[in-house]
């Protein structure tokens, strides 16, 4: 480590919705230690002149499941055969890119690791033994058999092969007892945040998203765990009524709400509870894209086409939200089918085609996304601040596909190597 002087083309500092010119960066060790209008370069450091870029906070994605590729093809429940090793190093192979295009920290929102292989790979990152985008962990989340996040469900057919894979996964069971029980080895065994499967998916062979896939008393048990240890709670969630009943429980947050409707919106507002909503994955409804829906399983195909008026309804909810409340919404991909899932760049792109001005998109994946993370030292570009910085050469204005191309990276103070990244 060592410093550094950044002369910027123009800057947007993760929480005033302006570009600011003609701006300096002082960064000594990883910290930021001044940000200055004609800021002079310092005797002794090194000089980076960006001014041909927009430079923005590193970028956080607050939902990504990098445990595997879903660009790569295979049988249905294919990727959840291969070993945890595998499945561990795919994670960060995924970190290591999603860094190189911009986004220096992300949340991965659970997984299919049955053991602690993710809390592994943070720590080694941590420690800098590899080069790749900080780690929020979510290990695993708390569910019911037969949920959303059973990979067994796949093997239904044959229940011997079903019930044995399911006994690989810790993490599913019955009862508040057992819930209790898995919340607080999430948090033993090192997960930052402790999530609840609480709804169906879209993604799943064999259940939809309204279904209810745990009871109230196991919900319960789970949030008073995480709040009597100190750790957030999240929840994979789609309908209203389940949005707003966790609200009111008290969640931190909520994931997906993408069925969501304004008598939910006012129970998240009321209680201060945050939404991730990963518009990525409904894309190819709301806009209504035959060919690449064409391209989905055909069970996310089919529910999309099932529910895509309140979808579509959802995300004119969440939209307003967005532009015209208080909410605290964050950035999230979830790219789970299509795509690379290191491609975080998608959701701005999404968020765009959605109506949200440019800027107040990069604020969610800076300073709320921060917020959420509950980590004050990220997602803005002030003195104090860690070293987290990303420079873009296209027209982050006007151009819905801006952050596809990342021209610049620092973590943590130190410049990353971009060779091959793209």
């Amino acid at each position: 480590m060592g410093e550094y002087y950044l002369r910027c083309g123009a800057l947007f500092d993760g929480v005033h919705e302006e570009l600011l010119d003609h701006m300096g960066i002082l960064v000594r060790d990883n910290r930021i230690v001044r940000v200055e209008r004609e800021l002079s370069c310092p005797r002794g450091a090194e000089r980076l002149d960006l001014s041909h870029l927009t430079v923005t906070p590193g970028l956080i994605d607050a939902h990504v499941h990098f445990d595997f590729r879903s660009d790569q093809t295979g049988g249905p429940g294919a990727r959840f055969l291969a070993s945890d090793e595998r499945k561990t190093l795919t994670l960060l192979y995924n970190a290591k890119q999603s860094l190189r295009r911009g986004f220096t920290t992300v949340r991965h929102a659970g997984g299919k690791i049955s053991t602690f292989g993710a809390v592994d790979v943070k720590r080694a990152i941590d420690g800098g033994l590899f080069q790749a985008s900080r780690l929020v962990v979510i290990a695993h989340a708390v569910a019911a058999p037969g949920c959303h996040t059973d990979a067994s469900t796949y093997f239904r057919g044959n229940p011997h092969l079903a019930d044995a894979l399911q006994g690989l996964y810790p993490n599913l069971g019955n009862g508040a007892d057992f819930a209790r029980a898995a919340a607080r080895r999430e948090i033993k065994y090192g997960a930052d945040v402790v999530k609840l499967m609480v709804t169906g998916g879209f993604a799943s062979p064999n259940d939809g998203p309204e279904e209810i896939q745990l009871e109230e008393d196991e919900i319960r048990a789970v949030l008073d765990v995480a709040r009597h240890l100190g750790r957030p709670t999240t929840a994979h969630v789609y309908t209203a009524q389940m949005v707003s009943r966790l609200a009111e429980l008290g969640i931190t947050g909520v994931e997906h709400a993408s069925m969501i409707d304004q008598a939910a919106l006012e129970q998240l507002l009321t209680h201060g509870t945050y939404v991730v909503p990963t518009f990525v994955p409904y894309e190819e409804i709301i806009r209504e894209d035959q060919a690449m829906l064409e391209r989905k399983p055909p069970e996310f195909r089919a529910k999309l086409l099932r529910y895509a008026a309140q979808l579509r309804q959802g995300r004119k909810v969440l939209v307003d939200a967005i532009l015209h409340t208080g909410l605290l919404v964050g950035y999230g991909t979830d790219i789970v089918s299509l795509y690379p899932n290191y491609e975080c760049w998608r959701e701005f792109k999404a968020w765009r085609d959605s109506g949200i001005p440019a800027l107040r998109t990069l604020r969610a994946a800076t300073s709320s996304n921060a917020r959420i993370l509950r980590r004050p030292e990220l997602g803005t570009i002030a003195p104090g601040q860690l070293a987290d910085l990303a420079g873009w050469d296209r027209n982050i204005l006007e151009d819905h596909e801006a952050l596809s191309h990342c021209a610049f990276v620092m973590k943590d103070g130190q410049v990353v190597d971009q060779a091959g990244a793209l």
